[in-house]
């Protein structure tokens, strides 16, 4: 829910090139770019980047063994996102895995190529579903060739099931896998129909839409102060004619994972920097071991407390993109550390977080009248896992629970080097020049793009995703399947409404008027065009962040038209989107701001449904086209994944004296070697 996700090239192709930065001199970009292999692969629609763990030999021995420990908790729940992605995926994974490392028949067969393209997809998505579009994806290979595959390898396991044969596994995967109509969308959108019953994902057994609300209605409590997150770890399915929950825990639902994680999460608790962190720790352990969601709670409470520590993360059962009624929680983890210098200008923001709040545009009757803990800090991320990973956001607003942000305040991160790498990354591409709508708008970008960027991300987590407050019986779940993007488009517009205020020269958050213009060009360049090229020719808009930012800059477009806020040009063929008065267009982000804070303050779900489906979802088929051709052209990935580091430890006397941190350059080693080590379901 409370995420701000990395879509191709940085921050959804909204910002082109250079990071601006306003304290020490940088080297050349170009040189910057040569002088670490970001790139180490491209398949598809997807590129995979690696990520530098900057400043880690700054941190102490014990601060380093803390990283270690809890990125081993990390990746031991790598098979968890997968199991709820899909109820097939772990079979499907471990079949490619062993086919992977098994196959001893010709590797330069160009039927191999196509296979390997579609296990790195699968690698990628934690699963056979598209991570956004949300449909299955199609082999390219035929059913006898994946038939020969599992046949001509040899010296490797296949996940047969007690008594099945090879063959039996080939016929238990050949619909899976080559019948299009077979479990065909991971998550439905698609109102009109039964979303439980019309999505893959592996949350619901048995059971219908109607009959999974009605079991979560008859568990809340009106007028409930302090409400736990009914279903946010669990399965609901039907058994023996009775619904039932199947509850994550260490003895329960995923148990083998999450006993691992919890392995390594008591030797991090052993080294924690503080008695705080300690509890923060100990309190996640309690949790996974009783699966009660009052420990959850006891546990965020805890962790928004916890300001002081250097070494931060993310673990637990998290967001509920995937689930189509916004109840369920994919697992994810992210490790971290404080980036000192870059800290600095979020603690400015979270500094004046109750001036945002006062002069907001939003009906007073839903500010928050006292702003409460609203921490900020840039991190450098040190090991992603789970649904973070290997897409992982560049900004976390956590935690979820809205009593637990009114009364004990919120946690906001950027993840600095992970926008690094991606800024890095496409430094030479001709993304810039093809889609900028003038010289100015591009040396604009250049200029002042990425840094923008960054402080648009600060101000959606820090203040979007905090600010504002929902009317008393009013929960997440009301707004249900479009939850997701309508809190998003909350908080974008809020960043995007302030990064405009003189407020934020005044605070050297931005250097001139000019930086917040070249957030305003990529928002909308990106919203009214190039997010497109993420799309199938015939598809509609599925993922949540998209829907955000496709129904904001329509609504903005739609409504300036009668003065010229906004003007489509079509130039030699090619349609560009020119800003002509960015004041006028703040505006009308504060009006539409306005508008959307009060269907989430109250619950309206029908006027929720009214504005992502008429702005957020369907597509200029023409339009769509001519960018999908421009897009090929250039032969770049819209999509963007991440390698993680690898943490050495240094042992002597059988104690972790220290801590070294690599980078491994092959994608393809790591996802086996992850499978070798880190599968316990």
């Amino acid at each position: 829910m409370k995420r701000f996700v990395i879509l191709g090239v940085i921050v959804g192709l909204s910002v082109l090139v250079t990071a601006c930065k306003k304290t020490a001199p940088q080297p050349e970009p170009k040189a910057q770019a040569e002088a670490f292999q970001w790139q180490v692969d491209q398949f598809a629609d997807v590129k995979i980047l690696r990520y530098q763990v900057k400043d880690f030999e700054t941190l102490t021995p014990l601060q380093k063994e803390l990283v270690y420990y809890l990125s081993q908790a990390t990746l031991c729940g790598r098979d968890i996102t997968f199991a709820q992605n899909y109820k097939h995926n772990l079979v499907i994974r471990k079949t490619l895995d062993a086919i992977v490392e098994g196959y001893k028949g010709d590797r330069n067969d160009p039927q191999w190529q196509t296979f390997m393209i579609y296990v790195k997809r699968v690698w990628y998505a934690n699963g056979i579903h598209h991570d956004y579009s949300s449909d299955k994806f199609e082999p390219g290979f035929t059913a006898d060739y994946f038939a020969a595959l599992v046949k001509g390898s040899e010296g490797v396991k296949f996940p047969l099931a007690e008594g099945q044969t090879v063959d039996g596994l080939l016929a238990f995967l050949k619909p899976i896998l080559f019948d299009p109509s077979v479990d065909a969308k991971k998550v439905s959108q698609d109102s009109t129909k039964d979303l439980v019953k019309s999505s893959a994902v592996n949350f619901y057994e048995g059971v219908t839409q109607a009959e999974a609300e009605t079991f979560y209605a008859g568990m809340a409590k009106k007028d409930d102060p302090t409400p736990v997150s009914y279903g946010l770890n669990s399965r609901l399915i039907k058994k023996d004619g009775k619904i039932v929950e199947q509850v994550a825990s260490i003895n329960g639902l995923y148990g083998p994972a999450i006993a691992k994680i919890v392995f390594w999460l008591e030797k991090a608790a052993g080294v924690a920097e503080n008695e705080v962190q300690k509890r923060v720790i100990e309190q996640l352990i309690a949790y996974y071991k009783s699966g009660d969601l009052k420990d959850f709670d006891a546990y965020n409470i805890l962790w928004v407390a916890d300001t002081q520590s250097r070494i931060d993360f993310v673990n637990g059962f998290i967001e509920v993109y995937n689930d189509p009624l916004g109840r369920k929680a994919m697992w994810e983890s992210n490790v971290n550390f404080k980036d000192l210098e870059a800290t600095k200008r979020a603690d400015t923001i979270s500094a004046n977080a109750q001036w945002f709040e006062d002069n907001s545009p939003i009906d007073p009757k839903f500010k928050k009248k006292e702003v409460k803990g609203v921490s900020a800090k840039v991190i450098t991320a040190a090991m992603l896992g789970g649904d973070c990973y290997p897409a992982t956001p560049i900004g976390i607003n956590l935690p979820n629970a809205n009593w637990i942000r009114t009364q004990h305040g919120s946690k906001s991160v950027t993840l600095e080097n992970i926008t690094y790498a991606s800024s890095q990354s496409s430094l030479l591409s001709g993304f810039g020049p093809e889609f900028c709508a003038s010289p100015e708008e591009l040396e604009r970008s250049r200029t002042y793009g990425a840094y923008a960027g960054n402080i648009h991300t600060d101000l959606h987590e820090v203040l979007g995703h905090g600010s504002g407050r929902l009317l008393p019986g009013v929960t997440n779940e009301a707004l249900k399947n479009y939850h997701s993007p309508v809190e998003e488009a909350r908080a974008d517009l809020f960043a995007l409404y302030y990064i405009m205020d003189p407020k934020m020269i005044e605070l050297g958050l931005l250097p001139s008027v000019e930086s917040a213009k070249a957030q305003y060009d990529g928002s909308i360049r990106n919203g009214l065009l190039t997010q497109m090229v993420r799309i199938q020719p015939g598809k509609t808009i599925e993922q949540a962040h998209m829907r955000c930012r496709a129904m904001v800059s329509h609504w903005v477009y739609e409504k300036g038209l009668p003065e010229n806020v906004i003007v489509k040009e079509v130039r030699d063929g090619k349609t560009y989107f020119v800003i002509k008065d960015y004041q006028k267009l703040r505006a009308l982000y504060g009006k539409l701001l306005a508008e959307v804070q009060r269907i989430t303050s109250e619950g309206d779900y029908e006027a929720a449904k009214a504005l992502i489906e008429t702005y957020g979802v369907k597509l200029d088929q023409d339009l769509h086209k001519e960018v999908l051709d421009r897009y090929a052209k250039l032969k770049l990935a819209p999509y963007t994944g991440f390698m993680n580091a690898l943490y050495v430890p240094v042992v002597e006397n059988g104690k972790i004296i220290d801590v070294k941190v690599e980078y491994p350059s092959d994608y393809v080693q790591q996802m086996l070697w992850y499978g070798k080590e880190y599968s316990y379901l």
